[in-house]
Protein backbone atom coordinates (compact mmCIF):
# COMPACT_ATOMS: atom_id res chain seq x y z
CA UNK A 1 0.00 0.00 0.00
CA UNK A 2 1.12 3.64 -0.23
CA UNK A 3 2.13 5.72 2.12
CA UNK A 4 -0.59 7.62 3.46
CA UNK A 5 -0.71 11.62 2.77
CA UNK A 6 -2.86 14.37 3.72
CA UNK A 7 -5.00 16.23 2.12
CA UNK A 8 -7.90 18.95 3.22
CA UNK A 9 -11.39 18.33 3.01
CA UNK A 10 -11.32 21.22 0.40
CA UNK A 11 -8.90 19.59 -1.85
CA UNK A 12 -11.26 16.24 -1.17
CA UNK A 13 -13.93 18.12 -2.60
CA UNK A 14 -12.31 19.25 -5.64
CA UNK A 15 -10.51 16.72 -6.65
CA UNK A 16 -12.19 13.73 -5.47
CA UNK A 17 -12.35 11.70 -8.66
CA UNK A 18 -8.45 12.01 -8.95
CA UNK A 19 -8.23 11.08 -5.01
CA UNK A 20 -10.78 8.30 -5.58
CA UNK A 21 -8.55 7.19 -8.57
CA UNK A 22 -5.43 6.60 -6.21
CA UNK A 23 -7.34 5.25 -3.49
CA UNK A 24 -8.09 2.37 -5.53
CA UNK A 25 -4.76 2.03 -6.62
CA UNK A 26 -3.87 1.45 -2.97
CA UNK A 27 -3.21 5.20 -1.65
CA UNK A 28 -4.41 6.30 1.53
CA UNK A 29 -5.26 9.65 2.92
CA UNK A 30 -5.75 11.76 5.86
CA UNK A 31 -8.39 14.46 5.39
CA UNK A 32 -8.43 17.16 7.58
CA UNK A 33 -10.48 19.95 8.23
CA UNK A 34 -9.08 23.20 9.21
CA UNK A 35 -5.34 21.58 10.28
CA UNK A 36 -6.91 18.90 11.80
CA UNK A 37 -7.34 15.36 10.90
CA UNK A 38 -10.80 14.34 10.90
CA UNK A 39 -10.95 10.79 9.00
CA UNK A 40 -9.01 8.40 6.58
CA UNK A 41 -9.51 7.46 3.18
CA UNK A 42 -8.04 3.69 2.45
CA UNK A 43 -8.43 1.10 -0.02
CA UNK A 44 -10.89 -1.80 0.93
CA UNK A 45 -9.48 -5.44 1.12
CA UNK A 46 -9.94 -6.92 -1.76
CA UNK A 47 -11.20 -10.71 -0.95
CA UNK A 48 -10.87 -13.40 -3.34
CA UNK A 49 -13.56 -14.67 -5.37
CA UNK A 50 -12.11 -18.01 -7.14
CA UNK A 51 -11.02 -21.19 -4.96
CA UNK A 52 -9.06 -23.42 -7.00
CA UNK A 53 -10.48 -27.31 -7.03
CA UNK A 54 -7.17 -28.08 -5.60
CA UNK A 55 -7.71 -25.75 -2.71
CA UNK A 56 -11.08 -26.63 -2.48
CA UNK A 57 -10.15 -30.74 -2.40
CA UNK A 58 -7.51 -29.82 0.48
CA UNK A 59 -9.55 -27.80 2.54
CA UNK A 60 -12.44 -30.40 2.40
CA UNK A 61 -9.69 -33.50 3.61
CA UNK A 62 -9.71 -31.66 6.80
CA UNK A 63 -13.16 -30.66 7.38
CA UNK A 64 -14.62 -32.57 9.95
CA UNK A 65 -17.86 -35.28 9.05
CA UNK A 66 -21.18 -33.89 9.36
CA UNK A 67 -23.91 -36.21 11.02
CA UNK A 68 -27.19 -35.16 9.15
CA UNK A 69 -29.37 -36.50 11.63
CA UNK A 70 -27.27 -34.82 14.54
CA UNK A 71 -27.64 -31.62 12.47
CA UNK A 72 -31.04 -31.77 12.31
CA UNK A 73 -31.74 -32.75 15.64
CA UNK A 74 -29.53 -29.39 16.69
CA UNK A 75 -32.02 -27.46 14.24
CA UNK A 76 -35.12 -28.56 15.52
CA UNK A 77 -34.21 -27.84 19.05
CA UNK A 78 -32.72 -23.92 18.61
CA UNK A 79 -35.96 -23.55 16.16
CA UNK A 80 -39.74 -22.80 17.95
CA UNK A 81 -41.36 -25.40 15.49
CA UNK A 82 -45.19 -24.25 16.74
CA UNK A 83 -46.85 -22.37 14.32
CA UNK A 84 -48.48 -18.68 15.43
CA UNK A 85 -49.57 -15.64 14.25
CA UNK A 86 -47.08 -12.52 14.97
CA UNK A 87 -49.46 -10.13 15.19
CA UNK A 88 -51.79 -11.63 17.42
CA UNK A 89 -51.11 -10.02 21.08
Amino acid sequence: MGSQREISQRDLRMRSKEILDAVERGDSFTVTREGHPIGELVPLLRRRHFVSRADFSRASQSAPMVDAAAFRADQDAAYDQALSDPYTR
